[in-house]
């Protein structure tokens, strides 16, 4: 051993001779990162009872993260807070936004719950597109795919489920943008249809896909996922029409609704 160095604590050392390949320094300076930003202030004993790690490995991990910038010492209040450098860790990252990201163990909970896929949406201009879908956890989906197919804001239950629960002048603004197919089957329907449309939507607290649009033999029922009082993204399940009675509807709606305010309400949690 060179003059001066001290041998290094096991806790601290990579372990690349493991077969996962995991390196376990890492590991741990990414679930310390994790409880210091889930308080403004965090101890030494906080961190330790949390993450587990022995406390000589956290003080030498806050040494480092402070040296690097990316946390600093609250000598006022006995702790450690994390700095403005942290956001440099996600500014890469542009994949899909949180609510995303939060609905999809909930989502791929009711495709297990009832077997049918489970699709989550997301506001594109003038359609709600699907981001992610449980359909290849369901054995019985009506479709072989569905991620990134443009669902219309009228015509197709996560649209409307959108479309129903935003402002009225959300609303206004959507209708002029409608894409060609929601304005031709506007231009079908007599007199009053959306507004009638979007009113049993509002009574029920979801939405179907139009019953002549296609394909008829399945359906969607869908909900809206509300984050402080407005729809951050929709949330539907996807059935045949043939063997599922009202009782399963309801079934159906009843778990969409608990999943979508479970999901607004962690959200706002984490926000």
């Amino acid at each position: 051993m060179q003059p001066g160095l001290s041998e290094p604590d096991p806790q601290d050392m990579g372990c690349a001779g493991r077969k996962d390949g995991h390196v376990q320094s890492v590991v741990r300076a990414l679930r310390l990162l994790e409880s210091l930003n889930r308080r403004n202030v965090s101890s030494v004993a906080q961190l330790h009872k949390e993450t587990s790690l022995p406390k000589p490995t956290i003080v030498r991990m806050l040494k480092t993260l402070v040296a690097e910038g990316y946390i600093s010492s609250d000598h006022r209040q006995s702790g450690y807070s994390v700095t403005a450098r942290v956001n440099s860790l996600s500014c890469g990252y542009h994949d899909d936004p949180m609510v995303v990201e939060m609905a999809k163990p909930w989502a791929i909970a009711l495709t297990r719950k009832f077997g049918w896929p489970t699709g989550v949406g997301l506001l594109d201009q003038n359609a709600v597109v699907i981001r992610f879908s449980t359909i290849p956890d369901s054995t019985i989906s009506p479709f072989h795919s569905s991620l990134n197919l443009r669902m219309g804001l009228i015509s197709r239950a996560l649209g409307l489920a959108y479309f129903a629960f935003c402002s009225n002048s959300e609303q206004k603004l959507l209708l002029k943008q409608l894409d060609e197919a929601d304005k031709t089957l506007l231009g079908e329907r007599e007199s009053g249809w959306l507004d009638r449309r979007v009113n049993i939507a509002r009574k029920n607290g979801f939405a179907h896909r139009d019953p002549g649009v296609e394909p008829r033999n399945s359906d969607t029922v869908a909900v809206p996922i509300m984050v402080r009082n407005r729809v951050a993204a929709t949330i539907g399940l996807t059935y045949f029409r043939v063997g599922v009675s009202q009782t399963d509807l309801k079934a159906f709606a009843t778990s969409l609704k608990k999943t979508a305010a479970e999901i607004g309400a962690r959200i706002e949690d984490l926000a």
